[in-house]
């Protein structure tokens, strides 16, 4: 979710029902911590707590010092990235590409737990590929190794995010660890997330890509899972309120100027979800200024709920 799960975007999700927000992947090589890109992903001002990290890398050393600078500017958890199924983090020997080294994986996990006094997360797939998938393997040696807890991904590496998402793997997995284990993929909707933890007995699950442009996904989970009932999907009107919101947060974190390209993507996620009209979105990616932004979400949104008066 690099790219995504920014500041702004965190604090959305966290302030509709998110439980753990954690923040877009870090590198663990600190010289490049100078870059606008890395400030902007080592910013957690004003962030509800606790803090989450996610930190990547392929080596033991680099990571371990990646997570004590980052206990030290603020990090209460630290999470370790061996789920990302990018090729430009794989062919760096990072993400889900350290799952194919089982030594470099112990590795890596001892270096970073006796380096900090903060709770230590990992994310990972099932496995690198079909013929190997050592999921389990990889979970038995995280806690024994001292990691808090485990995020998997209901696929291979080499499925990236093809198919549909498997939860044998991930309900085994749990049957066999004491701490908490989260099951991630293809989850999209209070039924869907109540189905897995019912298949898989996981403590809870991790939301993705079906967040984007959907983010009160989170508290019609919750609901969902405590008392069985929908909540309908919001009304246009509030979908504008949120998005007008989210946009706000994200000129003023990034500057105009990159603040309104990258409100883009998350202008196109937030109108596909309500079949917006699709010559709106092309508008829209022209505009270069916050208050023109804003302004054609004002006449989108009270075209929608124009439309949506007329058909009621």
């Amino acid at each position: 979710m690099a790219g995504v799960t920014d500041q702004p975007f965190r604090k959305l999700c966290k302030a509709q029902g998110a439980g753990l927000v954690v923040s877009e992947m870090v590198t663990s090589d600190t010289r490049l911590w100078k870059t606008n890109k890395s400030r902007w992903r080592l910013n957690h001002d004003g962030e509800a707590e606790p803090i989450s990290i996610q930190i990547a890398g392929g080596e033991a050393s680099m990571l371990a010092h990646a997570a004590a600078q980052n206990v030290q500017i603020g990090a209460q958890i630290i999470d370790i990235n061996m789920g990302c199924p990018a090729k430009k983090v794989c062919n760096r020997a990072a993400g889900s590409a350290l799952m194919k080294d089982e030594a470099l994986v112990k590795e890596i996990l001892t270096a970073v737990v006796a380096a900090v006094d903060v709770p230590v997360t990992l994310k990972i797939r099932t496995g690198w590929c079909t013929q190997s998938k050592n999921a389990l393997t990889i979970a038995r040696m995280a806690e024994d190794l001292g990691i808090q807890m485990l995020a998997i991904h209901g696929r291979t590496r080499d499925e990236g995010y093809k198919g549909d998402a498997e939860y044998n793997t991930i309900a085994q997995v749990k049957s066999a660890l004491s701490i908490p284990v989260l099951a991630n993929g293809d989850i999209d909707s209070p039924e869907k997330a109540k189905q897995v933890v019912t298949d898989t007995n996981v403590d809870g699950v991790m939301i993705g890509r079906a967040a984007q442009g959907n983010p009160w996904i989170f508290n019609r989970i919750n609901h969902y899972l405590e008392s069985g009932i929908l909540i309908p999907d919001p009304k246009p009107s509030e979908v504008y309120t949120m998005l007008s919101g989210h946009l706000t947060a994200l000129h003023e974190f990034y500057g105009e100027y990159m603040g309104v390209r990258i409100a883009r993507k998350h202008l196109g996620w937030y109108l596909k979800a309500h079949q917006a009209d699709p010559s709106a979105m092309k508008q829209l990616n022209r505009l270069e200024t916050a208050s023109e932004q804003l302004l054609a979400i004002d006449t989108i949104f009270e075209h929608l709920e124009t439309s949506k008066d007329t058909a009621a």
